[in-house]
């Protein structure tokens, strides 16, 4: 069986890598020639564990091609998975399927073969019945050309184990004759115990923005729990231990913080509410509304902590630690840690950012911004530290290793990730979201007492 890949970004390349992995040949498709020239000489474009591995492994064994031919792919391959991106549309909350409807349309005119379409990209509900008409249209009669849907569930840093031993599949079909090829693809998970949905289309598509609302929500509610202990006292971090422990809740995504980012849940959640408008339907998705406003008001949190620690911001030097969405990735869309730092900037402060593997397409983003190649750069002389993005690199940082690089002795954890006592004990002012700030000169007055 032969396997062509449209799209090879974060998700087509990462599949695209790990069906070779799995014994396929592999071709990957893209209209953008620099990036598959890129691909062909195994250098990977953005930053995923294990991934450049694999890349460079397959395209060396000759299982791996890529083209930018789409008609050299429906000559070639059996299947043909879609997996371009969906971005949210410009000025508007929907998703923007011009690159969807475009790979597919380019299939159906090329295919010359019996052969199977299946969509990995999130997509509105409907997306599929819609496509199949589009195919219809556009395909040679004389040709069988299938269509399935099956939805990625890969997580930012672990993306090659979430393909090859996925937590579960989801096929999405209106045939048994495409289903049983999706279970061939995916033989190895199938004869791993991997749970398997088959459904129709619509729940398919359904179950990835689905999952994203849910964990989007799980977020916001901690972090609207901790806008409370803020303003009165506590501790929410035993108040997240405390519910994590009720087997109906559960622990994970239960972490106040600087919220969520990245390229699939901020866009995920208004595309399903815009979808649910278009359906007639505006009041059945309104509390993402307020999910997405939660998620943000921690951001305005931060910048107020930020004030209140220093002052006026203007010419004051703010050290920025992280600023991809999240650790083990370069990946810098929507992210909270980004839009913190070029805040602060456009307060008047002084900014050097520093992060393991994000600068580069921060700088891309906000090229204003000082970008430094290390923590100790980034902290020296610095009026104000923020761990933003929970690397494994700051959540070991200590106050011994802070004070001999600057005099300032104040930090924001906005991961709550460090240890607030032992900031404290060491006479730093130390703020966290979900924490009630008292600077430590208050805190020395209340011991004496």
């Amino acid at each position: 069986m032969r396997i062509s890949v449209i799209g090879t970004g974060y998700l087509g390349a990462t599949h695209a890598a790990c069906m070779a992995e799995l014994g396929f040949e592999v071709l990957g498709v893209d209209i953008d020639l620099a990036k598959i020239e890129a691909l062909a000489n195994g250098v990977l474009p953005f930053h995923e564990p294990g991934l450049p591995e694999l890349l460079r492994k397959h395209v060396a064994s000759g299982r791996l091609r890529f083209t930018t031919s789409f008609e050299e792919a429906g000559v070639w391959a059996d299947v043909h998975f879609i997996g371009v991106g969906t971005p949210q549309r410009a000025g508007k909350h929907a998703a923007d399927l011009t690159f969807v409807d475009a790979a597919v349309r380019s299939l159906a005119e090329s295919i010359t073969k019996d052969a199977l379409i299946v969509g990995k990209s999130t997509v509105p509900v409907g997306t599929a019945r819609r496509l199949r008409e589009l195919i219809d249209r556009h395909a040679d009669g004389a040709r069988r050309i299938g269509l399935a849907w099956n939805p990625e569930f890969l997580r930012e840093g672990f993306a090659v184990r979430d393909t090859l031993s996925p937590d579960r599949l989801v096929f999405g079909v209106d045939s048994t004759e495409d289903e049983e090829l999706l279970r061939a693809v995916y033989a190895d998970a199938l004869a791993a115990d991997t749970p398997l949905i088959v459904t129709d289309f619509e729940t398919a598509e359904l179950v990835k923005v689905a999952a994203n609302a849910f964990l989007a929500t799980k977020i916001s509610f901690i972090n609207a729990f901790s806008e409370i202990t803020e303003m009165v006292g506590g501790d929410i971090r035993t108040l997240a231990d405390a519910i994590g422990y009720d087997a109906r809740i559960g622990r994970r995504f239960l972490n106040a913080g600087v919220g969520f980012g990245g390229g699939c849940l901020p866009k995920d959640i208004r595309a399903l509410q815009a979808r649910a408008s278009e359906l007639g339907l505006d009041r059945t998705m309104r509390f993402l509304s307020e999910v997405d406003l939660i998620n943000l008001r921690r951001r305005d949190r931060v910048v107020h902590l930020a004030e209140t620690m220093l002052g006026p911001l203007l010419g004051k030097k703010v050290a920025v630690l992280g600023v991809a969405f999240k650790p083990d990735s370069d990946d810098v869309r929507d992210s909270p840690a980004l839009d913190i730092a070029v805040r602060l900037f456009n307060s008047g402060a002084d900014v050097a950012v520093y992060d393991p593997e994000g600068n580069a397409n921060a700088a891309k983003r906000f090229p204003r911004l000082g970008y430094v190649d290390s923590l100790e750069a980034a902290v020296t002389d610095a009026d104000l530290v923020l761990l933003l993005t929970e690397w494994n690199e700051f959540r070991q940082l200590t106050p011994a290793d802070m004070m001999p690089l600057t005099e300032g002795r104040k930090i924001i954890d906005g991961r709550n990730v460090l240890d607030p006592a032992e900031w404290e004990h060491a006479g730093w002012d130390f703020a966290a979201l979900g924490k009630r700030f008292v600077p430590v000169s208050d805190l020395a007055e209340a011991f004496a007492e």
